[in-house]
């Protein structure tokens, strides 16, 4: 298991200027899709805890009370299914976000989708899913090359 201390495997920034420079432009789109920055601060929180990158998890929830969200909420995140602080459609968000970042072993199965279904629109769930694969795509960089703990 890597450490705080270890050095970075590779800085795939400088390494392959162009596909990280795709992945950025992917994540500004993301960010300006017509999800509430609200919901998408705590998934991006949620998918990046299930990664375990603590880099995007500090930079994810540094963002999120910067836009106004709560310590509380921000701590309960982890245990949301257990907290009364959420609303329906973050929790729909939320479950959806685990079901896709665990994919290999829950295979996206219908529930989560129905769940999610009842509330978000066709366009919403496209969105949703999206930001979700593309902050795993961010932690799976930062782990792999060895920059998720910086």
């Amino acid at each position: 298991m890597r450490t705080p201390t270890d050095r970075p495997r590779l800085n795939y920034a400088t390494v392959s200027p162009v596909a990280i420079k795709a992945m950025q432009a992917l994540e500004q789109a993301v960010n300006r899709l017509p999800l509430e920055p609200s919901l998408a601060a705590l998934v991006k929180v949620r998918v990046s805890q299930l990664n375990g990158c603590a880099w995007s998890v500090d930079r994810y929830t540094h963002e999120a009370s910067l836009q106004g969200e709560s310590e509380r909420r921000l701590y309960a995140v982890a245990l949301w299914r257990e907290s009364p602080l959420f609303s329906e459609r973050e929790r729909a968000a939320l479950g959806w976000a685990e079901s896709v970042t665990r994919i290999a072993h829950s295979h996206a199965p219908d529930a989560d989708y129905a769940c999610m279904s009842t509330q978000f629109i066709e366009s919403e769930r496209v969105d949703l899913t999206l930001l979700i694969s593309t902050v795993n795509s961010w932690n799976r960089l930062r782990i792999g090359f060895g920059q998720g703990t910086e």
